[in-house]
């Protein structure tokens, strides 16, 4: 709207510029694929406490490193990550129990635990039969279609209730509608449109007595190892009511809804109710749960699909786009699940590592009623003579098996161009021997990626299972404490920073001793190494990549340029299809230079001006006639990192309806 000045003066007015701009991303967030004691499988979790993941995934378990990984990420500085929970899925299976009706006659409600794994033989549940609203009809009963009752307080649609009179006699009904005006339940609705599957006159009953009407309903206690943990009310048997439980107590980590949020609840629901009627309802008697033979239950059956656990595990297929959506879930397991969350920037799998313990920690202990005044207690657990059933373990992998799960992950992030793996030496190479050092310079000469880091030795953590005969440490892969370094660096000073030269959190020791003369050997050849400094604690010291190019030398250079081209891509979709003439080309280079100058002033670029730090072109010279004719438009973007190599250049390209990113060396200034 147009303003009229009549007064001299200044005025302030303010103006769209209509200019996109390039937002900043998180580069910290981090993506661990391995080894738990519970937790959905093959499905990418976003964590982002120790706490969450341990009421996801379970706590530490000696059969794998994955707890430890998480929680050494966490304690170093990570605010989130994405967990990947890998075992053989043949062989793993959820803890179960079938509810059957009162008459024997029907299965009604299969319960099981959320997740597969042994753990969920810990849990038992009890079921009581819970009445919220009574009352009493008024006689005589003229219409089967409905009783008019005292009060319909506490009754509702969909209700499930129990009629019942003083000789004996008693049925089952649903609510098909409530009048409180009339003060009446119908048990056929008035309108034909809206009756119920189970709408039915009554019968059976003396119409001149009173008939006593109680709701029916249905209270779950769940225990772990005699604890109660979670109680659930008011559930409903009949599908179309709100508190219907297979609706109230569903599965709640899918991948659809963390595509749609990202988030999921802080704690998860532990069991899950699912309908075992193969029929539905309506084509059956309205029963209700039997109560007497479910007093106390243990869920049983659960196994954690360990003991033939592969690399294939860990790896799953490849999956083609003419993949049905049945066949990509079979085929994404492992790595291949982190495919489907743009935001992570660094992976692992430490559990390809694995050296599995002596397991304590998975034994079920025998379960104890809680409650002291109870008479009934907990029926003894069948089979070992102490209640315990023996944990699986994982097999020990082969160094080939090692390097193709490792491989994978480098390629991995290769696709992907916007992550970076974190690869941990095998186990024997971080102990202390003498032949450790060759042996991780012959690991390091199995790769070459500017997408990868290697880290060298192991850690030293507390050992949660430390008994008398057993070690007070335990040697852990460094990957966790890696991301959570990278994350504190991000936060603290930026993307810039070399994830280097930080005390480590949360440990004790580590594996192998360097020295100043192999430490000199094996920065050389990029790999990073973590040493004991007195006085300074534990520390990374190392920031390199395993590629041979040096001009992709240093890791955070390479997660600069990894920042930038996601940032950029991310950010200017919005000129798709937009017209390509002088104007849209002068919004994205005013953007994109706005962006690149926002990281100069924070120090993310060398050089002491704008003008060598990097240059951006979208114009004549880089889009002729003949180019635009096609529908293509370029942008060519070049930064010098703060590191002592000059240009790189990321040249954006539209085709049609398409925007792409490709890097290059730009050898001189000469632009």
């Amino acid at each position: 709207m147009a303003v009229a000045y009549h007064t001299p003066g200044v005025y302030y007015e303010q103006i769209d510029a209509n200019l996109p701009g390039i937002n900043l991303l998180r580069m910290d967030i981090a993506g661990f694929a391995g080894i738990a004691s519970r937790g959905p499988l093959d499905t990418p979790v976003p964590v982002e406490s120790w706490r969450q993941f341990k009421a996801y995934f379970g706590d530490f378990t000696s059969a794998g490193y994955l707890a430890f990984t998480v929680r050494a990420f966490f304690e170093n500085g990570g605010e989130r990550c994405w967990v990947v929970r890998v075992a053989d899925r043949e062989t793993a299976s959820e803890s179960d129990i079938t509810l059957r009706s009162a008459s024997g006659a029907l299965d009604i409600w299969r319960i099981r635990a959320f997740s597969p794994g042994m753990w969920g033989n810990n849990l038992s549940i009890q079921i009581k039969e819970l009445n919220r609203a009574q009352t009493v009809s008024s006689p005589p009963n003229l219409d089967d279609r409905f009783l008019n009752v005292a009060t319909t307080s506490g009754f509702e649609r969909a209700g499930l209730v129990r009629l019942s009179q003083e000789n004996g006699y008693s049925a089952i009904k649903v609510i098909s509608h409530v009048d409180s005006v009339e003060g009446r339940l119908y048990w056929l609705h008035p309108d034909p449109e809206k009756r119920l599957p189970y709408d039915s006159m009554l019968s059976g009953f003396n119409r001149d007595r009173p008939i006593f009407i109680e709701s029916v309903s249905y209270t779950l206690l769940v225990r772990e190892s005699g604890q109660l943990i979670e109680q659930y009310s008011n559930l409903s048997l009949v599908p179309e009511h709100a508190s219907y439980g297979p609706r109230v107590l569903k599965q709640v980590v899918t991948q659809l809804a963390l595509q749609n949020t990202g988030r999921i609840p802080a704690v998860p629901r532990t069991v899950v109710i699912e309908e075992k009627r193969n029929v539905s309802l309506a084509n059956q008697i309205v029963e209700i749960i039997d109560t007497t033979s479910s007093r106390f239950e243990l869920l049983q059956g659960g196994t954690d699909g360990l003991s033939k656990l592969s690399v294939t595990d860990f790896m799953g297929e490849q999956v083609s786009p003419l993949d049905s959506d049945l066949i990509k879930a079979r085929k994404r397991r492992g790595i291949r699940t982190f495919e489907l969350v743009d935001e992570i920037a660094v992976v692992a799998v430490p559990d390809i590592h694995i050296k599995p313990a002596v397991q304590h920690d998975l034994l079920r202990p025998e379960i104890k009623e809680p409650d002291p005044c109870a008479v009934e207690e907990a029926p003894a657990i069948a089979g070992n003579p102490e209640g315990n059933l023996p944990a699986e373990t994982p097999p020990e992998f082969t160094n080939d098996e090692i390097y193709r799960v490792q491989s994978l992950l480098v390629q991995h992030c290769e696709e992907q161009q916007n992550r970076i793996a974190l690869l941990d030496v095998p186990f024997l190479a971080s102990q202390e021997d003498e032949h450790g050092i060759a042996t991780v310079l012959g690991w390091r000469q199995r790769f070459d990626s500017k997408y990868a880091a290697l880290y060298y030795p192991w850690i030293k953590v507390v050992n949660p299972f430390r008994t008398r005969s057993t070690q007070l440490t335990r040697s852990i892969p460094p990957s966790g404490f890696v991301a959570g370094i990278i994350a504190t660096g991000d936060f603290e000073v930026g993307i810039y920073k070399a994830p280097a030269n930080v005390g480590l959190n949360w440990v004790q020791d580590v594996t192998k001793s360097i020295g100043e003369t192999a430490h000199g050997v094996l920065n050389p050849q990029g790999i990073n190494v973590i040493r004991s400094f007195p006085g300074r604690g534990i520390r990374i010291f190392g920031a390199r990549t395993v590629s041979s190019d040096p001009d992709w030398r240093y890791l955070n250079v390479r997660r600069l340029i990894i920042f930038i081209s996601k940032a950029i891509y991310q950010s200017i979709q919005w000129a798709v299809f937009e017209p390509n003439n002088f104007l849209t080309r002068n919004k994205l280079q005013l953007s994109i230079g706005s962006f690149l100058t926002h990281l100069w002033t924070q120090g993310a670029l060398a050089g002491d001006s704008v003008e060598k730090a990097f240059f951006v072109r979208c114009d004549e010279t880089n889009n002729p006639p003949h180019e635009r004719e096609k529908g293509r438009l370029f942008i060519d973007i070049g930064v010098a990192p703060s590191e002592p190599f000059e240009f790189v250049v990321i040249r954006v390209g539209r085709a049609e309806n398409e925007i792409e990113i490709r890097e290059s060396l730009y050898g001189g200034r000469s632009y």
